[in-house]
């Protein structure tokens, strides 16, 4: 086991304890316990910068090839690997890209809809259709994804 997944369960019950830390400060000095958060914050990001170079700095993953050396499957499993990366951060871009605007959309059209229904109740159903309207741009991401990482 990678010691990166040993460690993960630690790394995380310390970070939900200093969170928990931090609001407890940020009841007491509201501006030490922003500053804790920041903190906090920075460390979190400097450990998934961390796991990300890590991440590009790591040698292909290859499967053992019965007679042939493992230069040559390393060269297999990279072989295309170009063309393949692009899909994969074209597919990455797309279900990002539509779930936040799902996210923003259903915000919205959430919202009013509660607030219309709060007057009105019997428009239920139809205030529904409009928020799961909006919850398709998501599924036409995810659509797009499968679409590119199938061209790979």
């Amino acid at each position: 086991m990678s010691p990166w997944f040993a460690g993960l369960p630690l790394v995380l019950i310390l970070a939900v304890l200093l969170a928990v830390g931090a609001v407890a400060l940020m009841r007491r000095n509201r501006r030490t316990g922003i500053k804790a958060l920041l903190g906090l914050n920075a460390l979190l990001m400097a450990g998934a910068l961390a796991l990300f170079a890590a991440a590009l700095n790591a040698a292909p993953a290859t499967a053992g090839v019965g007679g042939g050396s493992a230069s040559t499957a390393v060269a297999m499993a990279t072989e295309g690997s170009d063309s393949s990366g692009a899909a994969l951060i074209g597919a990455a871009i797309a279900v990002a890209g539509s779930s936040i605007g799902a996210a923003i959309a259903v915000a919205y059209t959430g919202s009013a809809a509660l607030a219309a229904m709060s007057e009105r109740p019997e428009i239920f159903g139809r205030a529904m259709v409009v928020v799961g309207l909006a919850e398709g741009i998501a599924i036409y991401g995810l659509i797009i994804s499968i679409i590119l990482i199938g061209q790979a």
